[in-house]
């Protein structure tokens, strides 16, 4: 009896070994397939922007030559020079650092604050606010778009930039965003702020702290993933906008990034050579920027719940 027992439970771990292990295997070639699909993407998305790169060096007979030559016989440099000679592109670079670094400055504070209220404050009819807020995202941008520019065109400038009102001015590209209502922001700042626990905010609280010493000092610190994470979508979006300034900027000399690769793309399409080292320029601050803000941005959108987990 003792024999027949000790065959049985011999047999019913072997086939437990044959099912992990056809599991593994399984596992394995799963994981192997992802492996190759996703490196298949991620070239598919590098191979333009590679082009461009090497396009950018390129004369301008080789750009378009069949079949594709994808590296220039000679670096030609001097597109570059060129890039600046043919438009003021250092203006353009200075105007769009100035945009970027107020509006996203005024987007990651504001966008603390009114999350930190959502979040962590009782208060009346809190909920309806928050999720009137939230619906806004449903609203596209181009809805508001002319109320906005007669708003901004009924706003006194007082002579800043020599303007009387706010068109042709940075301002409606910066001050909007200072007031905290860019939704998705407010949402990731408030799903990660609801993951604090509040034992360290009432420790703080009989401590003596007051309300903006624990979101500057105690909250704020713990929160660096997702300020990362909305420093650097606020600053593609406000590098790479194209609308807002093309509607409120007329004189060349306030032109934004965008609007000056555009004028390129206008002006010199015989120049392709050209046009795409302006674009180079463009898209490299923005490499760098992920680059040295990819473990917080990715960490940011992990604990926020925004990547789908």
């Amino acid at each position: 009896m003792q024999t027949h027992v000790d065959i049985h439970a011999k047999s019913l771990q072997e086939s437990r070994a044959r099912t992990l292990s056809r599991n593994r295997l399984f596992q394995g070639l799963w994981l192997g397939f992802l492996q190759i699909l996703m490196t298949v993407l991620v070239i598919s998305f590098l191979v333009p922007t590679l082009w461009m790169v090497s396009s950018s060096l390129k004369a301008s007979t080789e750009i378009f030559t069949h079949p594709i030559q994808w590296l220039p016989q000679t670096p030609q440099w001097h597109n570059y020079a060129k890039v600046f000679e043919l438009q003021p592109m250092g203006t353009f670079i200075k105007n769009t650092v100035i945009v970027v670094i107020f509006a996203v400055l005024g987007t990651v504070i504001s966008s603390i604050m009114v999350a930190y209220s959502f979040a962590r404050m009782e208060w009346p009819g809190r909920r309806f606010w928050f999720s009137l807020l939230i619906a806004t995202m449903m609203l596209p941008d181009v809805v508001t778009l002319v109320p906005r520019f007669v708003l901004f065109r009924t706003l006194p400038a007082f002579g800043f930039q020599g303007q009387s009102n706010w068109l042709n001015t940075f301002l409606p590209l910066i001050v909007p965003y200072w007031t905290g209502v860019t939704a998705i922001y407010v949402f990731l700042i408030h799903q990660f702020l609801r993951g604090i626990p509040m034992e360290l905010e009432d420790a703080a609280a009989i401590d003596g702290a007051s309300r903006w010493r624990i979101l500057f000092q105690i909250l704020l610190p713990l929160s660096k993933p997702v300020v990362a994470t909305v420093a650097v979508f606020a600053t593609l979006q406000h590098y790479n906008d194209y609308l807002n300034p093309l509607i409120y900027i007329r004189s060349r000399s306030l032109w934004t990034m965008p609007l000056g690769l555009a004028a390129y793309n206008d002006a010199y399409v015989q120049n392709w050579e050209v046009v795409f080292a302006a674009s180079t320029i463009m898209v490299i601050p923005m490499v760098l920027i992920f680059l040295v803000a990819q473990r917080y941005f990715v960490q940011g959108i992990a604990m926020t719940g925004f990547g789908g987990r």
